[in-house]
């Protein structure tokens, strides 16, 4: 992956983190998730949360001191 792919990559997956945590704070605001449903969702959150971090780290050079 080449530097605009993963800044391309990073912008949709940022959007689908904030998109999640909308449905979440909907679902459990309301009381009318499932608790299955919000675990999962919650997991798959954690998940794009990690690999934001990893392709963040790929566009940081790495400095040797």
């Amino acid at each position: 992956m080449d530097e605009a792919q993963i800044v391309q990559r990073l912008g949709t997956l940022r959007t689908e983190h904030r998109d999640l945590d909308s449905a979440i704070e909907a679902l459990t605001a309301f009381g009318t998730g499932d608790q299955l449903q919000i675990a999962r969702m919650k997991k798959r959150k954690l998940a794009l949360k990690d690999e934001i971090a990893l392709l963040e780290d790929q566009l940081i050079p790495d400095i040797i001191a």
